[in-house]
């Protein structure tokens, strides 16, 4: 997804909030890399605190999660690669 990175923040922003999905799951869906869904949350920090502290409530929610998934997703990643 190309286009204005403010406008692309907070639409990833939003998608993240109202999915609860995760950085990778976001990343997946906008056609863009993790690094850059965490490098437009960083611009949204200062766009749009409201929209971040609600990202950042999902975030964390999914750093404390991912040990019960296990690898899932990496494990995912490895088994489409080959």
């Amino acid at each position: 997804m190309k286009g204005d990175p403010e406008e692309r923040a907070v639409m990833i922003g939003r998608y993240i909030a109202q999915s609860g999905a995760t950085v990778r799951a976001a990343a997946q869906v906008f056609g863009i890399s993790k690094s850059t869904v965490w490098k437009d949350q960083a611009r949204l920090r200062h766009q749009n605190p409201g929209l971040w502290a609600e990202v950042q409530a999902v975030v964390q929610k999914n750093k404390a999660e991912r040990h019960l998934r296990g690898g899932e997703a990496t494990r995912q990643k490895y088994l489409h690669t080959r």
